[in-house]
């Protein structure tokens, strides 16, 4: 039997496409739009997702969520469909691939009530007869492969990942992520890493682990326990772009060296956030874009290892500001001050 080193030494596949390593962005609603997941795929992640899209948005192109399923050219691009209907999965699984999507993931893991009440995202963990009708749409309906992405299950008593996953790969599922999580404890508590082991051991398809990874010194343990083919990173991007990329040379390095790995600092952190913060503006536009970029802002300015006064402080200063000239010049500014003098 391959060992879990060896397997992280092997090429990964999703049906026909090979990715060029084993750690993925994963899919976050207003965050994983096409900057995002450009300046993290270009910093070193294998994969990245498109924030959810509901499918029949889609096959109606609604200008905003087209906006949404924007192909980077350098990248493959993962479109992540959530809905109820078959017909809609369908039609949005068919313009997905029409737009340029290298791969189609199907949400089963999304806990929020707007999405749950609709009887889409986890709540269709609850009804298997629905989601595999959901599945065989998709599938039937692209040339791509198509991937799903969930949880534990609906809650402690109903942990059913392992039989949905069985039924998923018979029906055509390309590769499954799990949030070690179940949809009722949404966020809270500790991702079960453990239990994704389950999962590894009823499919052949590639198995990707989730929830909780958020320092180099876990990738290690998320990977043993949970005995995934790979890791997909969330909320620990954030801030952190470089991150997903970071774990992915950890991997390739084959080490169990908890110290953390350069990042950038400096003129090339202050280029890095600029650079990001233009992105931003160009895709969405001034007036939304620069509402848009305050979150990335606060996440890199809280990820500095400031005091809190002081995070505070310059969070306040360049979040407040509405002129992206001014944005920029505070931007410099604020490294100046810490004598990180840029270019």
């Amino acid at each position: 039997m391959i060992s879990q080193s060896e397997r992280q030494h092997q090429p990964l596949y999703i049906g026909p496409l090979q990715v060029r390593n084993r750690v993925f962005l994963a899919p976050m609603s207003g965050i994983s739009d096409l900057p995002f997941r450009r300046l993290v795929y270009g910093l070193g992640a294998g994969l990245v997702v498109s924030e959810m899209i509901a499918s029949e948005q889609l096959a109606k192109q609604r200008p905003d969520v087209i906006l949404r399923s924007k192909k980077d050219d350098k990248s493959p691009l993962v479109i992540q469909l959530s809905g109820r209907e078959a017909h809609w999965m369908a039609e949005g699984a068919r313009m997905a691939q029409d737009v340029g999507a290298d791969v189609i993931d199907i949400n089963m893991g999304c806990p929020a009530k707007q999405v749950t009440r609709g009887l889409s995202g986890s709540a269709l963990m609850r009804d298997e007869k629905k989601a595999l009708e959901l599945i065989d749409a998709v599938v039937g309906a692209v040339k791509v492969p198509v991937t799903l992405k969930m949880r534990m299950g609906w809650d402690d008593n109903h942990l059913n990942a392992p039989s949905l996953s069985q039924k998923a790969e018979a029906a055509g599922i390309q590769m499954i992520t799990v949030h070690g999580r179940t949809r009722c404890q949404f966020f809270k508590g500790k991702a079960n890493w453990p239990f994704i082991a389950q999962i590894k051991r009823v499919v052949s398809i590639p198995v990707i682990a989730n929830g909780d990874i958020t320092d180099i010194g876990q990738i290690g343990d998320v990977l043993d326990q949970s005995r995934a083919d790979g890791i997909m990173i969330g909320r620990g991007a954030c801030g952190v772009p470089w991150f997903p990329g970071q774990a992915a040379d950890f991997l390739s390095d084959g080490s169990r060296n908890e110290a953390e790995p350069m990042q950038p600092e400096g003129a090339d952190l202050y280029q890095l956030i600029s650079r990001h913060y233009a992105e931003i503006l160009s895709h969405y536009g001034i007036e939304i874009g620069r509402r848009t970029a305050r979150k990335h802002l606060g996440w890199y300015l809280e990820k500095l290892g400031l005091g809190i006064d002081e995070t505070k402080h310059w969070r306040r200063k360049i979040c407040s500001e509405e002129s992206p000239v001014k944005v920029k010049e505070l931007l410099k500014e604020f490294f100046e001050r810490r004598r990180e003098l840029v270019a």
